[in-house]
């Protein structure tokens, strides 16, 4: 079974193997996962023309949001964008395909994604987040997957990728599946290559021959929503391995290419760009703070940014199917299928994408206890002797609540999560920067331990090492003192010890994966 293979809206959790399986045969759409690939663009039109984009800004609904960061001058922005599967407000038309919000209720975060704006360099890039990353639930002792908490909130979404990701979030902007194939229409449809014949049951994609062909917005989708793809080759179909991951390295491709159409076809014509934007105000939702002004102060700084060329890539994580494929068992329920972070690579591509480095705090300066999360003899010591190494101070020693307890361990692991209480973030971020493997942090308004940081411990937990470096001065030397008088020093040789970075333990999926030969792409300029 391929990685993250469970329908879009399944309640959360799911209890007994057979109503997973009975689950995944059902048709109920899956649009939501489509819809968030393109609202950067949205944003970009919605700011480019005044007087006519602020007639359509006030028929945004806005959010009022209370956990986004601040806005800091000359620093860059992050926007949260979410595609949501919500089926409230769907024609009927669209009901026969997608369901009623009575027969699929809540919402989804099927896809969330962070278009990070870096004044510096005057460019866009993007960042996805797997839906199916189980994370902390903020201010809980539970876990859940990422898409699950747009249900509780928009404010619960923000909060959970700000403290668990240590990623800060400036704006909010939010997109329904309906307005998707609005958008297309009102292009005209969008033109993709197909390599192979491609075929998805579940999303009802079925290309049976290649070449470059126009999608309307009904076929688009059936593209984008295709997690569950088969291509054919040498005679054979064959299901593309990774699932939902290919599905997202296929709707960077796809949010290029509809980038790309609306620059040459939506900016350029002003009765294209009225269907597009009347086909998607009243499915767009913005938060409060992001005002007009906002937009066009935006749009007008990266006037010359290209959506087409901008950096995407998605966060690297550990796949986890549950034992012998059959769903993932937490706290007394099966989860389905799920993916864990995978660390150091998600602290590395959150620095490289989004200019988010380690703080630079002594671990002398930092408490640290550590529990057993997972039951295994001695571990909590042995972390926590390991991290004294390091110069962490050591708090608390004991046990926590296992929570992954129906199979063995090595069937059914269990995240290490990096706790911290408010105020303590980057202390968190520092101790984390010391861990390895499925890694993770999370807020909680009081730790169990009383310390500012603890550590619940997972299962395959590797910690770095100490890495001694010597350091030896010349032969006397003089230095003048800030009154100007001059001082010698002798020679010296001085060791310090600090902690290196934790070394890869496990394996993780790519965060930029290249087309596969099956893949839809943009058509070649030569065939228009």
């Amino acid at each position: 079974m391929s990685q993250a293979q469970r329908p879009d809206d399944a309640p959360q959790p799911r209890t007994g193997r057979h109503a997973v399986r009975k689950r995944r045969r059902s048709r109920v759409a899956r649009a939501g996962r489509a819809v968030g690939i393109f609202v950067v663009v949205v944003f970009l039109l919605v700011g480019g023309l005044y007087a006519y984009s602020q007639y359509r800004y006030h028929q945004i609904p806005k959010l009022t949001l209370h956990s986004l960061s601040p806005i800091v001058a000359s620093q860059p922005i992050n926007i949260l964008l979410v595609g949501s599967n919500t089926r409230t407000g769907l024609k009927a038309s669209q009901v026969k395909y997608f369901g009623s919000a009575t027969q699929v209720g809540g919402a989804r975060s099927d896809v969330t994604m962070i278009a990070h704006f870096n004044p510096a360099t005057s460019q866009v890039s993007l960042l996805s987040i797997p839906r199916d990353l189980f994370m902390p639930i903020p201010n809980t002792n539970l876990a859940n997957r990422v898409d699950s908490e747009l249900n509780v909130s928009p404010d619960q979404l923000v909060r959970t990728v700000e403290q668990d990701l240590g990623i800060p979030i400036q704006h909010f902007v939010e997109l329904n599946f309906d307005s998707f194939q609005n958008v297309v229409n009102a292009l005209g449809g969008v033109r993709m290559d197909f390599p192979m014949p491609v075929r998805d049951a579940y999303s009802g994609l079925n290309v049976t021959t290649t070449g470059c062909r126009t999608l309307n917005g009904f076929q688009a989708l059936e593209v984008v929503r295709a997690r569950h793809l088969e291509y054919y080759s040498n005679g054979v179909w064959t299901e593309d391995p990774l699932g939902d991951l290919s599905r997202i390295r296929r709707d960077h491709e796809f949010l290029k290419v509809l980038a790309a159409e609306v620059k040459q076809k939506g900016l350029s014509n002003p009765f294209t760009l009225n269907s597009i934007l009347s086909g998607i105000v009243k499915y767009l939702k913005v938060d409060s703070s992001f005002t007009f002004n906002n937009m066009v102060a935006l749009a007008l700084k990266y006037r010359n940014a290209s959506v087409s060329a901008a950096q995407a890539v998605t966060l690297p994580v550990a796949l986890e199917n549950g034992p012998n494929n059959g769903g993932y068992y937490y706290n007394g329920a099966n989860y389905g299928d799920i993916v864990f972070p995978a660390e150091p690579q998600d602290t590395q591509l959150i620095d490289q994408t989004l200019g988010l480095s380690v703080p630079k705090i002594s671990p002398s300066a930092i408490t640290v206890s550590v529990l057993n999360g997972t039951g295994a003899y001695q571990q909590a010591a042995s972390v926590a002797n390991s991290l004294k190494a390091l110069g962490y101070r050591i708090g608390t020693i004991g046990n926590a609540t296992v929570t992954s307890t129906s199979y063995p361990q090595t069937e059914n692991p269990t995240e290490t999560i990096v706790q911290y209480e408010p105020g303590h973030l980057p202390q968190a971020e520092v101790v984390k920067n010391s861990l390895s493997g499925a890694v993770i942090m999370g807020q909680i308004n009081h730790t169990s331990t009383g310390a500012g940081v603890q550590v619940i411990t997972g299962t395959g937990l590797v910690v770095a090492t100490p890495s001694t470096t010597p350091t030896t001065s010349s032969a006397t030397h003089a230095k003048k003192s800030s009154k100007g008088s001059t001082t010698s020093s002798s020679n010296a040789t001085t060791t310090t010890t600090a902690p290196n970075t934790a070394p890869y333990s496990l394996p993780a999926t790519l965060s930029n994966q290249a087309l596969q030969p099956w893949d839809p792409r943009a058509c070649p300029s030569t065939s228009g």
